[in-house]
This record gives structure tokens, C-alpha cells and sequence, in this order.
């Protein structure tokens, strides 16, 4: 009796798939929705401005869990703003009673690029909790939801990309930094105006100028082909030299304050570019023993008195943007094209005899029978 109760408890319950899929459907956007709402209402989020615009304005901008977790342990969080926009053009100023060509090239979706956001700072400081806040905002503000900002106007973003953290893939033979290299090559390759890129410590897991090249060279990449909003971390501070040369490059550091010796962090993101890293104080922190800690400041002074920012303002000076790229090749050598360039040089047609013309003839024909 009871397999028969059952198997007809089956048969009403397949006939009335489509029915009860449908009603699942449903509890689960009013489920989504109603979370948002409730979420929004306790956490102060506010609707957000979703254009065809190519703008990324974010006042107050905060990241949704790290939210909540320091709120857990009674902490505030640390509001920041972000503005990715593409820069105003030169436009001249629009007549009276007329649209602003920048309004109306808004309007219709944008021809500029976007700004890149250079952020430098030590460990520990929030870089990577600053990029991955204004891509989860994008993100929410996408879906439909509220986001957690004072203010937020956002241009759709076709395509978010992200190049951050470390992990490798042994069993595949790639490492740490193949990984790295991968997903970042997929970003230059792929990413377009409309993108929203955050790269985070890009050259990291090789030796310090290989690294320091490959993310000089992604940057000028992002910033010329690419043209999208991003934002990129990094602990080499040589890049920031970059900012003079690139119109849509902008520095920006994460504040931090020295005090007696050990590192306070304010998670202050404010335009500028950190003059050091601070990770031996980080180090400090972590608990490394007191002798390591010495010995590795005194290297750092003996590396720092070598003045290693030098050569970075003598590359952007010396070295014009994507040289290697557009420079045209070298002709192959061709030493019977050039002889016969030069004899064709020495005739003067004006001067010659037809017989002498026909004797040039042919020694011109001889020369290009030559093997090259």
C-alpha cells in the first residue's frame, strides 16, 4: 500500500512538472529580489545610474562582504571613490540653446576611452579590495540590484575581466606565473572600449625587471589598443612615471602612515603614487623574527641608494610608445636591386646613341640575371 501511495504521489508530481518548475522559478526571483531590497535597506545601498554611456562614477563606493565581515567584528569600512570616465575632449564650448557635443557623445554611447587607475601601495593596504569593490558594483549594478555607494553612474560594461590573486595548474604543467600570464594575455587580446579590466600585481611571479617589463608593456597596451576603464595594482613603483606620458593614466595610492616605526593603515585611496612599499614593516607585522627584520632593512637602504627610479624616466623618454610594434622592417638585402638602382642612376638617355642605349639594354639585363 505504501509503494502504490507512492507511485501515485510520482505520477501526479511528473504531470505536474512543468507547473511546480514554473512556481520555482518565481520563488526564486521574488527570493533574489527580496534579498537585494532587504540587503539595500540595512546596508544604506543606493540605485545606481546604468547608461549607454562609457562613465564609471562610483562616490563612496564599498566592497559588500568585507562590509559585513568588519562589521562583524565591530569595524568600520572605508568609503572610496572612483571615476574611470573617459577625460572631457576639447570640444569648444557649445553655442546657446544648443546640446554640448560632450553630452551628446554621451548620449550616444561615447567615443573616448577610458581612464586607467594606477593604484600603488603596500600590502595589506586594500589595492585589491579596491578593485574588486568597483567590479562586484558593476557587476550588482547590471543585475538589477542596488549597490553599496553614496553615488554610482555606470556606462554598460560588455565584459568584466579580472587578473587577480595566484594559483597555479601542475597537472597541466603551468605554474604560478604561467597562470598569470595566461589570463592576462586573454585580457589584452580580448578586452574592448566598453570593457572593465582589474589587474592586479601583473609581472609579480619573475625576476623583478622581466616583471617589471611585462606590466610596463601591458599598461602602454591597455592604454593605447584596448582604450577600456581599468584598474591596475602594483608594487612597481617605476610605472607611475608612465602617468606623465599617458593621457589617460592617473595615478592613485592607498594612504598609509608611519608611526614609531611600524605602518598604520588608513585604506584611504587618494590620487598620487606611494614612494615605497612598506613591506618589511608588513613583514614585521606577520612576525618575522627581529634579526631578519634588521638585516632586511639594511639591504633595502643599500638597494635604495641606487636610485632605481632613474631608469624608468629615461625609458618614457627615450622610447616612443609601441616603437617595436609600428616601426617598419628593414628591406632584405638585395645587393642586385641596389646595382641596378645605381646603374639606372648613372644613364643620361639625353646623351646616348641608340646604339649605346641598346648596349645599356643589355648590360642592365645581364646585372638583373645575376644571383642574388
Amino acid at each position: 500500500m505504501e509503494l502504490e501511495i507512492f507511485d501515485r504521489l510520482a505520477a501526479r508530481a511528473v504531470r505536474a512538472a512543468e507547473d511546480i518548475k514554473a512556481a520555482a522559478e518565481a520563488l526564486a526571483a521574488i527570493d533574489v529580489a527580496a534579498g537585494l531590497a532587504t540587503l539595500s535597506v540595512e546596508r544604506g545601498y543606493v540605485r545606481p545610474e546604468v547608461d549607454a554611456s562609457r562613465d564609471f562614477i562610483i562616490v563612496g563606493g564599498r566592497h559588500p562582504v568585507v562590509e559585513q565581515a568588519l562589521a562583524r567584528d565591530g569595524g568600520p569600512f572605508v568609503a572610496n571613490d572612483c571615476d574611470l570616465s573617459p577625460p572631457p575632449p576639447p570640444y569648444p564650448p557649445a553655442p546657446p540653446n544648443h546640446p554640448s557635443p560632450v553630452g551628446e557623445e554621451r548620449r550616444q554611447g561615447g567615443a573616448q576611452a577610458g581612464r586607467i587607475y594606477l593604484v600603488t601601495g603596500p600590502n595589506m593596504a586594500g589595492k585589491s579590495t579596491y578593485l574588486r569593490q568597483n567590479a562586484l558594483i558593476a557587476v550588482l549594478a547590471q543585475m538589477g540590484s542596488f549597490v553599496p555607494a553614496k553615488q554610482a553612474r555606470i556606462g554598460i560594461v560588455d565584459r568584466l575581466f579580472s587578473r587577480v590573486g595566484a594559483a597555479d595548474d601542475l597537472a597541466r604543467g603551468r605554474s604560478t606565473f604561467m597562470v598569470e600570464m595566461v589570463e592576462t594575455a586573454a585580457i589584452l587580446n580580448q578586452a574592448g572600449q566598453r570593457s572593465l579590466v582589474i589587474l592586479d600585481e601583473i609581472g609579480r611571479g619573475t625576476a623583478t625587471f622581466d616583471g617589471l617589463s611585462i606590466a610596463w608593456a601591458a599598461i602602454e597596451h591597455l592604454h593605447e589598443v584596448n582604450r577600456c576603464r581599468a584598474l591596475f595594482a602594483t608594487h612597481f613603483h617605476e610605472l607611475t612615471a608612465l602617468a606623465a606620458k599617458l593621457k589617460r593614466l592617473f595615478n592613485a595610492t592607498v594612504r598609509v602612515k608611519e608611526w614609531h616605526g611600524d605602518v598604520v593603515f588608513l585604506h584611504e585611496v587618494a590620487p598620487g603614487a606611494a614612494d615605497r612599499s612598506y613591506g618589511i614593516q608588513v613583514a614585521k607585522l606577520a612576525g618575522l623574527p627581529p634579526a631578519v627584520i634588521e638585516r632586511a632593512k639594511h639591504v633595502l637602504a643599500e638597494l635604495e641608494a641606487e636610485d632605481r627610479m632613474s631608469p624608468s624616466h629615461r625609458l618614457i623618454d627615450d622610447l616612443p610608445l609601441f616603437s617595436a610594434a609600428v616601426r617598419p622592417a628593414p628591406p632584405p638585402a638585395n645587393p642586385v636591386g641596389d646595382a641596378l638602382v645605381k646603374a639606372l642612376a648613372d644613364l643620361h638617355p639625353d646623351e646616348m646613341s641608340p646604339r649605346e642605349a641598346l648596349e645599356a639594354l643589355y648590360a642592365l639585363k645581364l646585372l638583373a640575371a645575376k644571383p642574388v
